[in-house]
Parts: structure tokens; C-alpha cells; sequence
């Protein structure tokens, strides 16, 4: 069993409480980012784990990442697809930008980041990949037509490549969190955030260190009978 992880959207938010709880777990830990140096110096210089950058909506540079890290760390045996993005707009407002920008980060991000460690995993008859879909992809969003779309097919990626995986020992997941109290949600107004606690029904935001929880658990070898599911983290907000 490979204990390398690569989280990609791993330095901040849910990816860097998964990032943490995976370290903690014993694993070496890549965290990918996308733009944001200041805050992966930061992550990098609080917990000691590597950061790598590189945009997952790229595969060339998905690819040369990948090789980057298995070089310094050794085989990636979890991948965790933790980055997305959001380009909110009603649908009538909405730019073809806004829409291939979500889909390409959202959904194609996970193509590119699997594909090219999904031949290694056979090889080695051992993977765990553990995609972060969304609430708004089980039920929709209004405003959000892009990235509940994107979030809604990385159900059905799972799903899918479940059924080639299996035999391979590679079991492959979705986890779908509700609200979390990371620092985008905590900085909308207050009273938005009443309203969204309101249709909680254990009243109260998630923590990013409940979803990572459920990672590790998923890429643990005790989870090796549980693929093509989907675990639900949204406080009762919404049943699939």
C-alpha cells in the first residue's frame, strides 16, 4: 500500500484540513495549488508539507506535477480531487467563460489528475481516489448551473470508474459536503449565514476537519470494500 496522498486544492480550506488529517494519518502529503503562493507558503511553513503548483485544468501540467511528486515522495496511491471553483451567475447572464472555466476545473480537473496515475494504481494493484462534490451537485443550485453540473458529473465519474477500478483494488468515492465553515462562507454576511444554518437541520455549519475525517477513513485499507459511494456531510440539509 502507497502511503504518498496528492490533494489538489490542498493548501487551503477543506483541501487543507484533508491535507493536515492525512499527514496525521501517517501519509506523505502533497498539497497542490492553483494561484495563490502567499497562502501555500503559508500552509507549507505552519504544517511542513509540501506544496506543488500547477493547474489541475491543465493535463500537461497535471502530468509533470504528478512526476514531480512521485519523484520527491514516491508512488501516489491517494489521489484526493479537492479543487473547484465557482463562477456564480444566473443562466441567462451566464458567459461561456463562466461555464468552461467551472466545468474545465470541476470536472476535467478530475480527468486530468486521475488519468495519469490511474495506470500506476493497476500496475500496483492498490489505489484510493476520493473526489469533494458538493450538496448543489446532488440537488442543484440556483445561480449555479456550471458548477452543479460540474459536481453533479463527478458523481457519475465515480460511479463509472468504480466498476473499472475494482478488480484492480482501487476503490474510487465522492464525498458531498453541505456548508462549511471555511473562510469563504465564514466571510458572507452574517445574516446570510442564519439563513443557511436555518435549513440545517443540526443547526450548525460543518467543520473542514469532519470532511477530512471522511477521507481518511476512505483511503484507510479498512475501507477497501466501499467504492463507487457517495457520502453525504451536509447536516441532515439534504437526503440523496
Amino acid at each position: 500500500m502507497s502511503k504518498v496522498a496528492i490533494v489538489t486544492g490542498g493548501s487551503r480550506g477543506i483541501g487543507a484540513a484533508i491535507s493536515v488529517g492525512l499527514r496525521d494519518a501517517g501519509y506523505k502529503v502533497a498539497a497542490n495549488y492553483a494561484g495563490n503562493d502567499e497562502a501555500a507558503a503559508k500552509f507549507k511553513a505552519e504544517t511542513g508539507i509540501p506544496v506543488y503548483k500547477w493547474s489541475v485544468a491543465d493535463y500537461d501540467a497535471c502530468a509533470a506535477g504528478i512526476a514531480k511528486v512521485e519523484a520527491d515522495l514516491g508512488p501516489v496511491g491517494v489521489l484526493v480531487n479537492n479543487a473547484g471553483i465557482t463562477r456564480d451567475a444566473m443562466f441567462h447572464k451566464m458567459t461561456r467563460e463562466q461555464w468552461n472555466e467551472v466545468i474545465g476545473t470541476n470536472l476535467n480537473g478530475v480527468f486530468n489528475m486521475t488519468h495519469p496515475l490511474w495506470g500506476g494504481m493497476r500496475e500496483r494493484k492498490f489505489g484510493r481516489v476520493v473526489t469533494i462534490s458538493s450538496i448543489n451537485g446532488q440537488k442543484g443550485q440556483m445561480g449555479q448551473a456550471n458548477y452543479s453540473a460540474s459536481k453533479a458529473g463527478d458523481i457519475g465519474f465515480t460511479k463509472a470508474l468504480a466498476q473499472e477500478g475494482a478488480r484492480a483494488g482501487i476503490t474510487v468515492n465522492v464525498i458531498c459536503p453541505g456548508y462549511i465553515a471555511t473562510d469563504m462562507v465564514m466571510a458572507v454576511p452574517e445574516k446570510v449565514r442564519e439563513a443557511i444554518v436555518a435549513q440545517i437541520p443540526v443547526g450548525r455549519l460543518g467543520e473542514p476537519q469532519e470532511i477530512a475525517r471522511c477521507v481518511v477513513f476512505l483511503a484507510s485499507e479498512e475501507a477497501g470494500f466501499i467504492t463507487g459511494s457517495t457520502i453525504t456531510a451536509n447536516g441532515g440539509q439534504y437526503f440523496a
